[in-house]
């Protein structure tokens, strides 16, 4: 398939209900899929929350008691791959056929993490992305992604990867992705200012590939009255403004971006737009230097407990 329909999914989640956020996600697919489209993105952290303004009672040297409830229910409203909510949207994209990326909250026992998932139609969830370096605050709460986790996945619509938010300012991993031929570059993200449309635009143009990226656009009222949001409490005051957008590989604006609610954004992409920006540059190829700069990729998971066995695989 050389041209099709993407969307990208502008829209607040239900912080607090990861299995509401689920189906309003599954509704969204299913309104994408009818509208013609074959690829959907949604924003980081859109099941389990994004806490924007949470502080989690943790100035430098304390932890208050009110900080540790707080990781409690965020903690609870985080998911489990093999749950509810992961069915929900497999469930959505088996019946439509659709190809979708969302970004939600991983439990793994005790740690969470913002993570990428990906769902093909036909096969269900296929992989999954850990965010490698939350930033600032966001250390906090979530733990931290190894090597392990940066796919690409080959498919009719294009070779499909994910980067998470301000991992999209990391050069080096977005010189492993370039590296592995990514076409379909998605980047779920809480970042609603104005600088983030330009670092879109330069990725696009840095990696000749397609750049998909999605924001919430979400109110204080979405959130529970026990939220702290060093917003305010206004349940109008607005917590991320979107700013989703869909760019060519040539960084031309092809949908968005757009600050004004919810709303689904599409744009027809035509994957022969790749190989013509190729023409001129490809940085992980032609336009590389090799014999002067490498990247050496240390892809294998690193396990905190390892038993032997397991340790010999990863050699």
């Amino acid at each position: 398939m050389t041209t099709y329909k993407a969307a990208v999914a502008q829209a607040a989640s239900f912080p607090e209900d990861p299995r509401a956020s689920a189906e309003k996600a599954a509704t969204m697919i299913r309104e994408a899929s009818q509208n013609g489209a074959r690829l959907i993105v949604f924003p980081e952290a859109f099941i389990g929350g994004y806490p924007k303004g949470a502080s989690f009672g943790a100035p430098i040297g304390m932890r208050k008691p009110e900080g540790r409830e707080a990781f409690r229910a965020y903690h609870s409203a985080a998911i489990s791959l093999d749950g509810e909510e992961v069915a929900t949207i497999a469930a959505a994209t088996a019946e439509t056929g659709m190809f979708a990326v969302i970004g939600c909250i991983e439990r793994d026992k005790g740690t969470l993490y913002c993570t990428v998932l990906f769902f093909d139609g036909a096969k269900g969830l296929i992989g999954k992305h850990r965010k490698l370096m939350p930033t600032a605050g966001e250390r906090l709460i979530w733990g931290f992604g190894d090597g392990s986790t940066m796919p690409v996945f080959e498919t009719p619509l294009g070779t499909v990867g994910a980067v998470i938010c301000w991992e999209n300012y990391m050069p080096m991993l977005r010189m492993h992705m370039y590296a592995q031929g990514i076409s379909i570059y998605c980047a779920p993200t809480a970042d609603d200012r104005e600088t983030w449309i330009p670092t879109m635009r330069h990725i696009a143009l840095e990696g000749r590939c397609f750049v998909l990226t999605a924001c919430q656009h979400i109110t204080r009222g979405a959130y529970s009255k026990v939220h702290e949001s060093a917003l305010g409490d206004k349940p109008e005051t607005v917590m991320m403004r979107g700013g989703s957008a869909i760019i060519d590989p040539l960084g031309r604006v092809l949908a968005g971006p757009n600050f004004e609610g919810e709303t689904i954004l599409y744009a027809n992409l035509d994957l022969d737009d790749v190989p013509r920006g190729k023409f001129d540059f490809d940085v992980s190829g032609h336009y590389a230097r090799p014999d002067i700069f490498q990247l050496i990729v240390d892809d294998r998971p690193k396990h905190p407990v390892s038993n032997l066995a397991s340790l010999a695989e990863q050699r």
